[in-house]
């Protein structure tokens, strides 16, 4: 009988552990980008280990490739089929409007972990409070490198972009190189090679990383780049609120402890790290960098000016936020940004 009984209660105490093994809650997070990209080599898997850590393996990350578009990835979440993912707005036309503050050129080289930490403390203090983001939570905000101009021909004045076909995207880049008198192509990173091949297209605005992400380098050997970059791009990390009911209100806390600021840090150490790579890259191919200055210096930051005074004054009235207060808040916090430690020494060296 004792025998019977010892079996009994390890039979009950394995069932037990089996249950609490299942107990472990997953995060579906859905991504868009190609499997060697940055955010899934290294912002996924580095926000999972976090993650595990945190909530001592009782919350993990399952990352699903090719979920839907780019532009449908917000619908994704805030309908459950996916419970995170990450936004680029400027593949959202007209939706959002405040997430072009951290887009404008300025001029002056940061990092994008820097901009990404400064961008999150202004979405907190600012932009939060006008709801564009209806129907999820934002648990980071990411800025993505200095956007430059690709070319097959060499660009070095501004003059020498009038109606040249060039690949935009949307938010802060659509409405520069409407300024810029440039024929505008709308095409999503992953075509610009082909475009560029076939000639299609003249040149792209993209960032460093795409030269060797998206093989730019190998149909566009030069590059017109400006300090701080023509404009930035701006993403968010975002979660279905429902997820949070899956998950006791301890672990909750553990996981928000380690998203928020220190997230969208890593979203930017990985910009920066992949922008060094495409560029490195570029270098090796005998790609030629040209910088724009003089008076098309004095021209673009004319224009750029322009695009900030007619954005702050559009969603002061449309979205009930003062727009020159936050892209004041936005430098002030860059520059708090760099003298504070990076999230560098966070990353598992072996995903770098």
């Amino acid at each position: 009988m004792r025998k019977t009984a010892s079996l009994l209660i390890g039979a009950l105490i394995a069932a037990t552990l089996g249950v609490s093994a299942q107990a472990q809650t997953t995060i579906t997070v859905s991504t868009w980008a190609g499997p060697n990209h940055g955010i899934n080599t290294i912002v996924w898997p580095t926000w999972k280990a976090w993650i595990e850590e945190a909530t001592e393996g009782r919350v993990t990350l399952d990352v699903v490739h090719d979920m839907g578009p780019p532009a449908s990835q917000m619908e994704i979440v805030a309908d459950g089929v996916a419970d995170a993912t990450w936004v680029f707005h400027g593949y959202n036309t007209g939706r959002f409007e405040l997430t072009k503050l951290p887009e404008f050129p300025t001029f002056e080289d940061f990092s994008s972990e820097n901009a990404s930490a400064a961008y999150w403390r202004t979405h907190q203090e600012y932009l939060a409070q006008a709801g564009e983001h209806r129907g999820v939570e934002v648990v980071a905000a990411g800025v993505h490198g200095p956007g430059w101009i690709f070319s097959r021909e060499e660009y070095a004045t501004l003059d020498d972009l009038t109606a040249k076909r060039i690949r935009v995207g949307g938010g802060v880049m659509g409405d520069l190189s409407n300024a810029l008198e440039l024929t505008g192509v709308a095409l999503p990173p992953t075509s610009v090679y082909e475009a560029g091949s076939q000639g299609v297209i003249d040149g792209a605005m993209l960032v460093p990383e795409g030269l060797r992400s998206f093989r730019v380098a190998e149909v566009f050997p030069y590059t017109l780049k400006v300090d701080g970059g023509f404009y930035r791009g701006s993403f968010t990390i975002v979660v279905n609120p429902m997820i949070w009911d899956e998950i006791s209100p301890e672990d909750r806390e553990a996981i928000e402890a380690v998203s928020g600021e220190r997230l969208s840090r890593l979203f930017g150490y990985m910009m920066d790290t992949v922008d060094v790579r495409g560029v490195a890259f570029a270098e090796e191919r005998g790609h030629t960098f040209t910088e724009l200055n003089g008076s098309d210096l004095e021209t673009l930051r004319g224009i750029s000016d322009a695009l900030i005074e007619e954005w702050a004054e559009s969603v002061t009235e449309s979205r009930g936020v003062d727009g020159m207060a936050a892209i004041a808040y936005f430098h002030e916090q860059l520059a708090a940004a760099a003298e504070e430690e990076s999230v560098a020494s966070l990353v598992p060296q072996e995903l770098l």
